[in-house]
């Protein structure tokens, strides 16, 4: 059993390995990377119904890249934590106005009950106790505040493989207690903890390594496949949303 403290040796080690080694961060980095992480922050803003005057959370912001995008799409005040002080010592070297970045940590947020329109995040809950992570983003909401987030889609063959298969983990660089989320599973777990209208939507066809004079093409099959039934719940990524009761 993976304890809460090697949990956090664990992000606190990959967080020092991103910071000093400088990988590709999540393949976000590639030209089709970067539109994927675009789109992505464009459904984060959408599902939510995040706005400029939202008081917004986000939760393991790494080194801002998401939370730069946000913050264009909504205009609205962020504070954006992450466990690691290393990747928010990069994030506010961003200087963006707007957001304030913070070392916290999810499973033990030290903000008081009600503080927050709305909390996000971006491939961070797998990472997490999920019941205590969802435990606390409740406590921080505002009656009827929203909670979004796009993770991986545990019903994609290469997340699959990934996050199950150890020594395929280890050559990615994933962390030892990652997974992934079939998207009906997490909505019941939603409601279980307490959330409303819970609902969650697989997206993205775009593998990140696409070529770049195929990414036209790539994006147009992929939108048709996220409409197409059955095809669409192997997309890579799944958006998640649900509201605190009021």
């Amino acid at each position: 059993m993976v304890t809460e403290e090697d949990r956090i040796a664990a992000e606190l080690a990959h967080g020092r390995h991103i910071h000093e080694e400088h990988p590709e961060l999540w393949d976000w980095s590639t030209p089709a990377g970067r539109l994927r992480l675009e789109r992505r922050a464009r459904m984060i803003s959408h599902f939510g119904r995040l706005g400029r005057d939202d008081l917004l959370l986000e939760i393991g912001c790494g080194t801002g890249l998401c939370t730069e995008l946000v913050r264009a799409e909504t205009d609205a005040s962020i504070v954006a934590t992450d466990i690691s002080p290393e990747l928010i010592g990069e994030a506010r070297e961003r200087r963006l106005p707007g957001v304030t970045f913070q070392v916290d940590n999810a499973l033990h947020l030290s903000f008081p009950d009600a503080s927050f329109d709305a909390v996000y995040g971006s491939s961070i809950l797998h990472h997490l106790v999920i019941d205590q992570a969802l435990a606390e983003i409740l406590r921080v909401l505002k009656p009827g505040g929203r909670v979004v987030f796009a993770e991986p889609n545990m019903l994609n063959p290469q997340i699959f493989v990934q996050k199950n298969v150890p020594v395929i983990k280890r050559w990615l660089g994933d962390t030892p207690h990652e997974t992934a989320f079939v998207r009906w599973a997490i909505c019941g777990r939603l409601r279980r903890m307490g959330f409303t209208g819970a609902r969650a939507e697989p997206f993205d066809f775009l593998h990140p390594l696409t070529p770049k004079p195929l990414i036209g093409l790539v994006s147009a099959l992929g939108r048709l496949a996220e409409m197409t039934p059955l095809v669409r719940e192997i997309a890579g990524s799944c958006v998640m949303v649900a509201e605190k009761p009021r």
